[in-house]
């Protein structure tokens, strides 16, 4: 059995922090269950151009309001609490966060922990 608290990541090397997010990685490839699990909160008045060519994820939001657009079809959808977005084609899309979004993540396959996005805001293919 795996136990862990949202306490055991803050301030260590799984509390990755930048200008738009802060993502709170609580399970990680190291833990060898072939996905990871995210807390992660997009911070208010921001927009982050995302494309995950590598991965599969699961975004559910627990906290705030704000939208995801696919970048490809031009559609978006309101997000708030009990909300579920999948991108479950590798779709680029863009969050816009009204106030702070929280969202629960799953990563498939998992990711190391050691990930920053790239130029074009994808993940490197896990190794």
């Amino acid at each position: 059995m795996l136990v862990k608290t949202l306490s055991d990541v803050l301030g260590t090397p799984d509390h990755a922090t930048g200008d738009a997010f802060e993502s709170r990685r609580i399970l990680l490839a190291r833990d060898g269950l072939g996905y990871s699990f995210h807390d992660t909160v997009v911070k208010a008045g921001s927009t982050q151009h995302l494309h995950y060519k590598n991965h599969i994820e699961a975004n559910y939001c627990i906290e705030g309001k704000g939208e995801v657009e696919n970048a490809v079809t031009g559609e978006t959808w309101p997000l708030e609490p009990g909300v579920m977005y999948v991108l479950d084609e590798h779709d680029p899309h863009i969050i816009r966060a009204e106030t702070d979004l929280r969202f629960i993540c799953i990563f498939t396959p998992a990711l190391s922990g050691q990930e920053t996005h790239d130029a074009d805001g994808s993940y490197a293919a896990s190794e």
